[in-house]
């Protein structure tokens, strides 16, 4: 009914009275309605909120990877007592408030004052493992505006990982969420200041406009300028081709093609590192025990752990030439003498002399796989299918199984003509239609009078490593390595499953490629020798699945094609847009995967090379 007041100033934001440095009293006021609101903020009011991060983790996938990080992990140690939880208070993390409705004459966000870290807060319910949360206040008055963003710096002589910033009590709205999931360096690292955007969705035309510079200049952060050595705490994202598999400077025999901008490989792209050309190639870039990838790329610190226990295992590339000769000392070279020596990989492990165990380091997280005591030395879990029966693997169903539920699901398809025919240039290859017979298949077709019925019924498939591994088949086999083209057909039984009808073997012609293939075509058996050499095709036609799987279907169609759809929804798209919100969970540790892959698996006498059949 009465009031009287005494104002500095009166302002309106979004529908509400703001009034500042105010003297109010009011007399016999009467609540008449509850939806208007009327929010009062005098100078020096304090916005509270929660910082949650997550300090440096000892078992970082980047330190395990680099033998030179193993020295620097030891004195890391020491510079990890020194950032315990109280090093973060006082002057180490400071942060700013950025407002997203209060613009400076130049167009960007007011920037609020300085706040550091106050305390830690021990019972926070919502804290994940290893997170730590911290209490900060703000200082706050009403001409800020709404915050929509923060600067962070860190102080500290070591990064940490800023996993949230949670704003309580912000007038006339409530509670402001930063989602970071960011590594954090030490403020000198960085060009231009750390920005976390508050947890909103804007296409860039419906950006804030005190936003804009700020998500323009993460933007170009994250481009970089293409030029220089990239460092492990750097941001950016660039493109590159796959000019690093190779050696050269090793030697011709440790040379490869360059993968990318060119007519017989245009394809695919990589992450930029910026290292040193090669001093025998300054096309190819060289080597090192480390890839650069955006440190946020890196392995989260769950899967790390698979990857660890698992990867390290079968794929470390420095333990394998420490192995080999062991290897020769309990099998024929290259080769298992029978299944038990297969069976010991998941019973008993690898025994091994002591003198060897000696020369590999032992990492705490490899203290199981890497025993010092000589015995279970690399034991791998073994598969579900032998865990039943030792000869299940044997047998059509599981072959029929592992086509559609085994490592590579994707290549089978329906048989729509007969025979099957080839895509190879025949003016080069010569004639490669299959050599596989009505007469071989119709006797098992099981109720169906013809296979022209069977094929109209969507009862018959076809599994084909034929025309991929034609073109490469001599040079496999001019080494230590023996394998065959294949085509499978498989039949679809009333319950379900897949039974196997004929396997065709094919080797290239001995007077040369233009001659075609010689084909020989095997069927089911289930004793005698022709059970025996039945087994052993479809050894052959397995090993080409997994194969076909790692280095075509797994690798180029899948790992080699996303990496530059990462890398473009980084540089182009802002974390505000809902198109990078929807696609950024689908590119996990893809990029970080890819460079251990062209360090260790792909690369020049890497894994994939020593081990998989075609070598």
């Amino acid at each position: 009914k009465k009031t009287h007041t005494n104002f500095s100033s009166i302002n309106t934001h979004q529908g509400y009275l703001t009034f500042s440095q105010a003297s109010i009293h009011f007399n016999n006021c009467v609540l008449l309605d509850q939806k208007p609101k009327m929010s009062f903020l005098f100078g020096g009011d304090k916005i509270k909120g929660t910082l949650v991060l997550m300090q440096k983790n000892v078992l970082d996938i980047n330190s395990l990877t680099d033998p030179a990080k193993l020295i620097d992990g030891a004195l890391d140690g020491f510079g990890s007592i020194l950032d315990t939880l109280t090093s973060f208070l006082g002057a180490s993390v400071c942060l700013q408030l950025i407002s997203s409705t209060k613009p400076l004459l130049s167009g960007e966000g007011k920037v609020g004052k300085e706040a550091y870290l106050k305390e830690a807060i021990n019972n926070l319910p919502t804290l994940g493992d290893k997170q730590t949360a911290f209490s900060i206040e703000f200082e706050y008055d009403s001409n800020f505006g709404i915050p929509g963003a923060f600067k962070i710096k860190n102080y500290m002589s070591t990064e940490f990982y800023l996993v949230s910033l949670t704003l309580d009590d912000i007038p006339n709205l409530g509670t402001i969420h930063f989602v970071c999931n960011s590594w954090v360096y030490n403020a000198k690292k960085y060009q231009t200041d750390r920005i976390f955007f508050a947890n909103n969705t804007f296409v860039t035309s419906e950006t804030p406009s005190p936003l804009v510079y700020y998500r323009q200049l993460e933007l170009k952060t994250l481009r970089g300028n293409g030029t220089g050595e990239r460092q492990e705490w750097d941001r950016i994202y660039d493109y590159d081709v796959y000019n690093d598999l190779g050696e050269p400077d090793k030697g011709q025999s440790y040379a490869r093609p360059i993968l990318g901008r060119s007519s017989d490989h245009p394809y695919p792209r990589r992450g930029r590192t910026g290292r040193k050309p090669t001093a025998t190639d300054p096309n190819s870039e060289s080597r090192g025990n480390s890839v650069y990838i955006p440190r946020d790329e890196a392995f989260g610190h769950l899967k790390s752990s698979d990857f660890l226990v698992y990867g390290l295992k079968s794929v470390s590339q420095d333990v394998i030439p420490l192995l080999q000769s062991a290897f020769d000392i309990n099998f024929t070279p290259t080769e298992f003498d029978s299944f038990d020596d297969v069976f010991d990989l998941y019973e008993g492990g690898i025994k091994l002399p002591t003198d060897i165990i000696s020369q590999i380091s032992p990492l705490p997280v490899l203290s199981e796989i890497f025993r010092t005591d000589g015995e279970e030395f690399l034991k791998f879990p073994p598969p579900k299918v032998i865990q039943v029966s030792k000869s299940a693997w044997m047998t059509d169903e599981e072959f029929g199984r592992e086509i559609v539920a085994g490592v590579n699901p994707g290549l089978i398809r329906a048989l729509q003509d007969f025979p099957p025919k080839s895509k190879l240039d025949s003016a080069i290859y010569g004639d490669h239609t299959s050599t596989i017979t009505k007469e071989q298949i119709e006797p098992n077709l099981e109720g169906f009078i013809t296979l022209d019925e069977a094929i109209q019924n969507k009862k018959l498939f076809l599994l084909e490593h034929h025309d991929t591994i034609i073109p490469y088949l001599r040079l496999i086999n001019s080494t230590s390595t023996k394998a065959y083209a294949s085509r499978t057909i498989l039949f679809l039984k009333n319950d379900g499953t897949l039974k196997p009808l004929a396997i065709e073997l094919s080797l290239p012609h001995p007077q040369g490629d233009q001659f075609g293939v010689v084909s020989n075509v095997y069927l089911p058996a289930i004793e005698g020798v022709e059970a025996t050499i039945w087994l052993l095709a479809k050894a052959y036609v397995i090993v080409n699945d997994s194969c076909f799987h790692q280095l075509v279907s797994h690798w180029l169609n899948t790992h080699a094609v996303v990496e530059p759809f990462v890398i473009a929804t980084n540089r182009q798209l802002s974390v505000l847009h809902p198109i990078y919100k929807l696609l950024h969970p689908h590119y996990r540790d893809t990029m970080n995967i890819n460079a251990l892959a062209r360090q260790s698996l792909v690369n020049a006498d890497g894994i994939i090379e020593k081990t998989f059949l075609w070598g």
